[in-house]
């Protein structure tokens, strides 16, 4: 890590970890959406994959407002919870079991990002970069879209098939999927 002696050292910093995290999430969420089996839970991460890149756009036209080369820093934090969300890739199970899952996982994405996102905002925000703001301020409100859109359908249909999975089978698991192996 940099040096952080001000709130400006702190913003960039924080800008090239959530440009990491964005790019991330390219490489991860596509092997998800090949995962997941309810068809509204691919659709709607199908639409959220066209978003991020979408965010990464933005953050690049963000570093560009502050004349800053787009420069991503390794993000931990989206690695670890990527790195823990693969571990479902490799799971044999009930496949609305996994779904549901899937949803948890991508929605501990989303938050991580959402509270990135807010941090970058006050910071903009006091530093008078207005235009950065208004850029990540978009991303957000789309990250807290997905999230809301993800706790609906894990609502309205995917927790409930999970709920009564395996029942009248065998085994008990109900339908079982092979899954990809990693996400990253």
């Amino acid at each position: 890590m940099s040096d952080l002696n001000t709130l400006r050292d702190i913003f960039e910093d924080e800008l090239r970890d959530v440009y990491d995290a964005e790019k991330q999430i390219l490489k991860a969420l596509p092997k998800v959406i090949k995962a997941v089996t309810s068809e509204p839970l691919r659709d709607a991460l199908s639409h959220h994959l066209e978003e991020t890149h979408g965010h990464v756009d933005r953050l690049e036209q963000a570093f560009s407002s502050l004349e800053l080369k787009p420069t991503a820093k390794h993000c931990a934090g989206m690695a670890g919870i990527l790195e823990e969300g693969s571990e479902l890739l490799k799971a044999d199970g009930a496949e609305a079991v996994l779904d549901a899952a899937f949803i948890a996982g991508c929605q501990r994405v989303e938050h991580y990002e959402i509270t990135a996102y807010g941090s970058l905002m006050a910071w903009a925000k006091l530093l008078g970069y207005d235009d950065a703001l208004a850029l990540l301020k978009a991303n957000e409100q789309e990250e807290k879209a997905a999230d809301t859109k993800l706790s609906k359908l894990a609502e309205s249909a995917v927790n409930e098939e999970a709920l009564h999975a395996g029942e009248g089978s065998e085994n008990g698991k109900g339908s079982k999927s092979k899954r990809p192996t990693t996400i990253r």
